[in-house]
């Protein structure tokens, strides 16, 4: 064996490639929690395509429910079904108004903590730096970030600094940020995030990329606004993950299934 082969083993084994099947449900999205500890993704990030919105980014909430089994079938690990909250469109949510008067009473609040919606931040830019060499390298396309709080408040702290002088999704003079992801305890931590402080204009490539594709609109990437129906099997979903009952894909399938079917 070679040095020079040698070498690139132990880049290998430093960088582990990850394979496309732990990608999730949506290709689009950019996995950066499947990063390996200690290194980072470089962004930039682009205007939502929506004139109307002043941010490059839009707020999402979603609501996890839990379930041990699926009726039915031989399952071998815990199932999540993701729902959206109504809060992503202004509007009540009946889970959430269902938990409101369980914080009175104690022995309900870890079930509160586990039903409570979570917020994320939906943004698209492109992919200028990562480990991942294959399935994930920095072609021309616009991949979709979903971040969470963590990630965002750096987002929000370089756009405060007085010292900013360019919005950084300006074609010219904008910057690119990076999602840097490390090991606290047992739980990934992004805390070290942060905008690369010098101005960036986009590539050739990428210019011509986007004089070719009409910029997308975010809020089309949010999940379709439930109907009646749709908010009466959430209800009725939420109720079976507190039960503790399987979930009912024949039941229920048709309008949310659990991560992975």
């Amino acid at each position: 064996m070679t040095l020079s082969e040698i070498r690139k083993r132990l880049q290998a084994l430093e960088n582990p490639q990850i394979p496309v099947a732990q990608v999730g449900d949506d290709p689009a999205v950019f996995p950066h929690w499947l990063l390996p500890n200690n290194n980072k993704v470089r962004i930039r990030f682009l205007p939502d395509g929506n004139a109307d919105n002043c941010f490059f980014w839009i707020e999402r909430y979603m609501i996890k429910l839990s379930f041990n089994s699926i009726k039915g079938q031989a399952t071998s690990r815990p199932l999540v079904v993701n729902v959206p909250c109504m809060k992503t469109w202004n509007e009540p949510c009946p889970i959430t108004d269902e938990l409101k008067s369980w914080w009175n009473h104690e022995d309900l609040k870890q079930l509160v903590i586990k039903y409570t919606r979570r917020k994320s931040y939906l943004l698209h830019g492109f992919v200028r730096d990562s480990p991942f060499k294959d399935q994930y390298s920095p072609e021309q396309r616009i991949w979709r970030f979903a971040v969470g709080s963590h990630v965002f408040n750096k987002i929000r702290n370089g756009l405060v600094n007085p010292d900013l002088e360019e919005i950084p999704t300006d074609y010219k003079k904008g910057m690119d940020f990076e999602i840097r992801k490390t090991q606290s305890s047992d739980y990934a931590d992004y805390l070290e995030s942060n905008w690369v402080w010098r101005a960036s204009g986009l590539t050739l490539k990428e210019k011509q990329f986007l004089k070719e594709l009409e910029l997308p609109n975010l809020g089309d990437y949010l999940p379709e606004k439930p109907t009646e129906l749709h908010l009466k099997a959430i209800m009725e979903i939420f109720e079976a993950s507190i039960d503790g009952e399987p979930y009912d894909l024949k039941r229920w399938g048709q309008f949310y299934k659990p991560n992975g079917y």
